[in-house]
């Protein structure tokens, strides 16, 4: 009763309307057996239980045949096995057209008009199940036609042969109707279906262009701020050192709007910088172990003396169960912790207060929970002003723009940064009461311990010996606090504040011990540090690299370009009081004192921030 759509070639039909045909078939495959039980109870009144029953059995054994066939030769379709799925489905047919004589042959009164009734609804379901293959519709159902023709043939010569004619045309007529109607129903389908789909590649293509716009703007940004950092760290070394040449007080003025508007322009540099790596998923973090304290000193260091400077009370604190050493990319989530203090001391006039409160909660024995939290006495921010506070190049009020300078990208990349970590800041405020920044990171912990106070560090070594050490530092903040440590001690210092200084000078002076940051204008100290290797009297001066940088990749340069230690910026004293006791043993000793650590700072490196 049910049929294929591809009997081949010579019936106008392809391999791919056979598929389309059998999978149509196979999804209603189960309907196939209801109808056939129907149609033997309608049999049963007419023609007995037993003849009911047998035509049930045949016609159920013979859809089974015909719906295994199709299920494994579902994968198999060729022009071959399209003309073999019509004659399987002709075959099967013609046991269901069995039906209709059986009911017409029976002496039953009501057989005649069950006969006709089954033939009918054979066509309907045969039509319908074919509608959109009309011709092998035809074929499949041609075994009601011969049972058609066996009725006519016994009608033949009585009263109701003309009125069984007279049938044929509204059959034949309600089938075309319902051929029709399916074939303009699918081909509106078909038409939707390919408009839908051409939108679709309209969009994947104008999606497409998108991000090839986006990642094209993202990839020239990237190149150009790191372009331009090159030059303008030229320019900012330059004007240090300006600096410490005689100047007028007209030319210092000047020159501070030189250095002030670099740094501006460097930290723009830094921004830019970072949002297309955050675009293009190019960020990179480095989890190493890092002490808490040490940390929150990075973190806070800076702004303690900006808020003395405003006269703002500036407070930090711990609560809860806070770990001495976790996991993490310090340079990350102090760049996020520093944003949002700087935008508390920015925002909070004179007078006000600024609470930076670290709370750890800990979740195992081996994760914890930070929450960083800074409240300010600022201002406030308006709850339609928040929706759009994290948006990049937006600040709350065009005014703080021209006020406090800025971007707008700053928030932005914090949130971004603190979202990639596993993080997020959250932000609640109000007008003229100040505003609540949250920092929430989960961390791997290391080692669990109550933050102490740290204590005052001496810079005596123990057998009391007075150390000649050359400072090579740029920043005179850093050169002056290092100087004066070191003094305090009775050590001698020398400084110089690039590297040719300090090439110079160590090719005239014999020292104890050389203290190298890296990142210096003129020359850098990587360089420095391989020239004084070469030739001179420190050849085989104890040498310790220094610089802000807590990438292992970094810590790996400095060493092999000579060094024998490597310290981070803020500067660990206690790591470096340690490295003073063994600089008379010499620098294999120092090495090999260094190596003992490997598991806690990758091998040589002496203090990780």
């Amino acid at each position: 009763m049910v049929g294929s759509e591809a009997i081949g070639k010579g019936l106008g039909s392809t391999a791919g309307e056979a598929a389309q045909a059998l999978t149509a078939i196979l999804q209603t495959q189960y309907l196939r057996y209801i109808i056939i039980a129907s149609w033997a109870v309608g049999l049963l009144g007419a023609v007995g239980w037993a003849t009911a029953l047998i035509w049930f059995v045949v016609t159920l054994g013979a859809g089974a045949v015909r719906g295994a066939f199709e299920r494994r030769m579902a994968d198999r379709m060729d022009i071959g096995w399209g003309l073999a799925f019509p004659a399987v489905a002709t075959i099967t047919t013609a046991a269901w057209a069995i039906a209709p004589l059986l009911a017409w042959f029976s002496p039953h009164v009501f057989g005649h008009t069950l006969a006709v009734a089954l033939i009918i609804a054979g066509y309907v379901l045969v039509f319908a199940q074919l509608r959109s293959s009309p011709v092998q519709a035809i074929v499949v159902s041609s075994p009601y036609g011969v049972a058609s023709l066996v009725i006519l043939v016994n009608l033949w010569g009585t009263p109701s042969f003309w009125p069984f004619i007279a049938m044929i045309p509204f059959t034949v007529a309600g089938l075309f109707v319902l051929v029709m109607m399916t074939m303009l129903r699918e081909k509106r389908l078909k038409a939707f279906q390919d408009h839908q789909a051409h939108l679709i590649a309209e969009l994947q293509e104008a999606r497409d262009k998108a991000d090839a716009a986006n990642q094209a703007k993202s990839s020239f940004l990237g190149v150009i701020s790191h372009e331009l950092r090159t030059p303008m760290n030229g320019v900012l070394g330059a004007a240090q050192l300006l600096s410490a040449t005689r100047l007028e007080t007209t030319q210092k003025d000047y020159l501070s709007i030189i250095r002030n508007s670099g740094d501006s322009l460097l930290g723009l540099l830094n921004d830019i910088l970072d949002m297309t790596k955050i675009e293009a998923g190019k960020m990179q973090f480095d989890v190493v172990d890092v002490s808490l304290q040490d940390m929150h000193t990075r973190a806070t260091g800076p702004f303690t003396a900006q808020a003395e400077a405003k006269n703002i009370t500036f407070v930090s604190s711990f609560a809860g169960e806070t770990p001495t050493v976790v996991r993490g990319d310090p340079l990350r989530v102090c760049q996020v912790i520093q944003n949002l203090l700087s935008n508390a001391i920015k925002f909070t006039e004179p007078g006000g207060r600024v609470d930076y409160t670290i709370t750890s909660t800990r979740i195992s024995d081996k994760r914890v929970a930070f929450e960083y939290r800074i409240k300010d006495s600022g201002s406030g921010i308006a709850p339609d002003d928040l929706e759009r506070l994290f948006q990049p190049f937006t600040q709350v009020d065009a005014s703080s723009t021209r006020r406090f300078g800025g971007t707008g990208l700053g928030l932005t990349i914090a949130r971004r940064m603190a979202n990639i970590m596993g993080g997020d800041i959250t932000v609640t405020s109000e007008l003229g009461e100040g505003s609540v920044f949250t920092f929430t990171v989960e961390a791997e912990v290391v080692e669990w311990s109550e933050i102490q106070a740290a204590q005052p560090i001496d810079a005596e070594t123990a057998d009391g010996r007075a150390l000649k050490v050359l400072v090579v530092e740029d920043h005179p903040v850093n050169r002056m606090i290092l100087e004066a440590w070191l003094g305090s001690a009775g050590h001698m210092t020398a400084s110089a504040e690039n590297g040719q200084i300090a090439v110079d000078v160590a090719a005239q002076q014999a020292f104890d011990l050389i203290i190298m940051d890296i990142n210096m204008p003129v020359m850098d100290g990587l360089t420095a540090t391989q020239l004084i290797r070469r030739a001179g009297v420190n050849t085989e001066t104890p040498i310790a690299v220094l610089s802000a940088s807590a990438r292992i990749e970094d810590h790996e340069a400095g060493l092999d370009a000579g060094a024998d230690a490597y310290l981070t910026k803020p500067i660990d004293f206690t790591a470096l009081a340690a490295l003073m006791n063994r600089v008379g043993e010499g620098r294999a000793a120092i090495q090999s004192g260094i190596s003992g650590s490997r598991g806690m700072n990758d091998g040589r490196i002496v203090a990780a921030a």
